[in-house]
Order: structure tokens, then sequence, then C-alpha cells
């Protein structure tokens, strides 16, 4: 039998399991930065639920508006790599509410339009788009196609 004994100072034992813990922050940190954990959700990065029509429906119901079941059109598009002037005055719009589609450049995404029935001013046509990638809404307006038509975001307007 063998007895071994060690003389540890209790400050470099400490000095090591600070060190540890901060290495594992910093770990846990870097992969949610590159959305590869649950950091992500931590990060600010909140998933919303677009995966159904039920899901999308509810999700626009949040915010007040009333939409017809059936969805308008379903369109897929592809995210551009680079964004022109036009793009950038879209991406404002998506980052004033919270999303960033920058993170999903060279994506091909889904784009659902649901048909308002409740638009404030009465006005008929008016339309409620999603974007959704993986069943994850991204980003969303609410636009009407008229000649003298309109953009804003998902927010009912006063």
């Amino acid at each position: 039998m063998f007895i071994l004994t060690a003389k540890v100072q209790r400050k470099k034992i400490l000095g090591w399991c600070c060190g540890g813990a901060v290495l594992l922050c910093a770990l846990l940190l870097g992969a949610g930065c590159l959305g590869l954990g649950p950091a992500a959700a931590v990060m600010g990065e909140a998933k919303v639920d677009g995966g159904d029509d039920a899901a999308r429906i509810a999700y626009l119901e949040s915010f007040g508006w009333t939409v017809n079941p059936d969805p308008v059109s379903i369109e897929e598009l592809l995210i551009p790599k680079e964004f022109d002037e036009t793009y950038t005055e879209y991406l404002t719009l998506q980052e004033q509410q919270g999303f960033d589609l920058k993170r999903y450049r060279g994506k091909r995404v889904k784009r659902y339009c649901y048909e308002i029935t409740n638009y404030p001013s009465g006005e008929t046509g008016v339309q409620a788009g999603l974007l959704v990638h993986q069943g994850t809404i991204i980003g969303g307006d609410v636009l009407s196609s008229r000649l003298d038509g309109f953009i804003h975001g998902l927010n009912m307007p006063k």
C-alpha cells in the first residue's frame, strides 16, 4: 500500500478554480455568439415559433391583427449576401422590430403573407408578411400593394 501526501496551498486551488470558471464562461459565450448553443437565447436572440399556420397566426394576433387563416401567398426567397440601398431600408425596418436579417445572408427563407381583415383605416388588401427560416420567424412587415401603398412594422398603427 502506498500513501501519497501533498501540501497544496488554498490560494493555488482557488486560483485554478477561478481560472477554470472564467475559461468555461468564455467558451459558452463564444458558442452563443456563433449561435452554437443555448447561450444564444441569453444573448438576447429570442426564437419565435413560425413552424405552422397556427403559430404564425397566433404571432400576428399578438400584435392585434385579425387575418384570414389561409395564406394569400407562400414564397421562397434568397436573402442576398450583399445588401443594396433598397434592402438596407428594409433591414432598418426589421432592426427596429428586433430582427437581424444580416445573420441570414445567403440563406433561403419562406415568406408567408396573410390578408389582414381589421386594418384600422378600413382599407382592404393589406397583408402581413412573415419571413421564416427553419421554423423560426426572423422578420415581418405589414404592407399595402396598392399604387399609393405603404409598408410598416408589425405593430398596429395608432
